[in-house]
């Protein structure tokens, strides 16, 4: 599939003035757009709360008290790769390429997804086509789930804003043990977009790693009969749809939420890529405002879409910034509350499940 294109913003007003305002707000603070001691304390912090928790599941002695920390130590992992994993893969974390992706991999071995191939449909697709069909790999057609106007209804889709969650409690063991297996193996668009290969020694080592940390390690340091290899899958699967669902609920909506999808005629989108990030999501505050820095800001969506390469620790000035600029040159500005993204997602999801005249 060919290379599709967006007018130029070279000259756009708006991405003049944004771009200034971004170098004029570091060159004030004589900052850095990476990340600094606060975020790398976040982190440690998050590190070592799950590794307590695991270190409390391996050392329990019945499933009740097994299950909790396990389940926690995964949910905490997940909220470790919001604050650093998604930073470092858009290299906004360190300085370093190379740190960027060393942690990028141990940050996913908890989720057990591949940080390569997630990095290729996240960074380079996702944020390129945000709500485009066809080049969105996150929107692609599925049995589940009817995410724009252009894709065929079927009658399930008519209860997907009640059976959601289950989706979104699903979608990380899918993408580990099946979504990251297509594009290993070419049979996902994934390789129509991007031809290198995916190293098959660094994505078999990462899922060992995974099994390695997440069942066998328990199965090996539980005490005899404190667990069966069923009650350690159910944990297991428990953990990891627990984790999906928390995330997939903190961010899908922004991209459903009144907003805009894309079925390109030719191979020319009709506006510039920075007008296009404010028709395809928003920004939404939580409450109380300070549950935000566990979100590793990504709950300013929109703003991180227009500064992927910030740190998160700059998105609530940066989103300030988005907002004044955007009022003066009259792009669509959004920032709602919690509610309201919910609101307009169940909204969304009933819009698409019903049949098309």
């Amino acid at each position: 599939m060919g290379k599709l294109r967006f007018r130029s913003s070279a000259q756009l007003p708006f991405r003049v003035d944004l771009q200034r305002a971004a170098q004029d707000y570091l060159a004030e603070r004589g900052d850095h757009r990476f990340a600094d001691w606060r975020v790398g304390l976040k982190g440690a912090a998050l590190a070592a709360l799950s590794l307590g928790c695991y270190a409390l599941a391996l050392s329990a002695t019945t499933m009740w008290t097994f299950a909790p920390a396990y389940i926690a130590a995964i949910v905490l992992a997940m909220l470790l790769a919001m604050n650093s994993l998604h930073d470092a893969a858009h290299g906004a974390l360190f300085r370093s390429a190379a740190l960027n992706r060393l942690l990028t991999r141990a940050a996913s071995l908890p989720m057990g997804i591949d940080a390569d191939i997630w990095t290729r449909r996240h960074v380079h697709l996702h944020h390129t086509y945000p709500n485009v069909d066809g080049y969105d790999l996150d929107i692609e057609p599925n049995p589940f789930l009817r995410q724009t106007p252009f894709q065929n209804w079927s009658p399930q889709f008519r209860f997907q804003h009640r059976y959601w969650p289950l989706v979104a409690a699903l979608s990380l063991p899918y993408l580990c043990w099946y979504g990251d297996w297509l594009d290993l193996l070419g049979k996902s668009k994934l390789r129509q977009y991007d031809s290198q290969p995916i190293p098959a020694a660094g994505f078999l080592l990462g899922k060992l790693g995974h099994l390695v940390l997440l069942l066998a390690l328990p199965w090996y340091c539980l005490p005899a009969g404190t667990i069966s290899w069923g009650g350690l899958l159910l944990c297991y699967l428990a953990g990891l749809m627990t984790a999906s669902c928390f995330l997939v609920a903190m961010i899908l909506g922004t991209h459903w939420a009144e907003v805009e999808f894309f079925r390109p005629e030719g191979m020319e989108m009709p506006h510039t890529w920075h007008e296009h990030q404010f028709l395809t999501c928003c920004d939404w505050l939580p409450r109380p405002q300070a549950l935000g820095h566990l979100l590793g800001g990504l709950h300013l969506h929109l703003t991180h879409h227009l500064f992927p390469a910030y740190s998160h620790r700059h998105y609530p000035a940066l989103a300030r910034i988005v907002e004044e600029l955007a009022c003066r040159h009259g792009l669509p500005y959004r920032r709602i509350g919690y509610q309201g993204l919910w609101r307009a997602q169940q909204n969304f999801l009933r819009a698409m499940g019903r049949r098309p005249d």
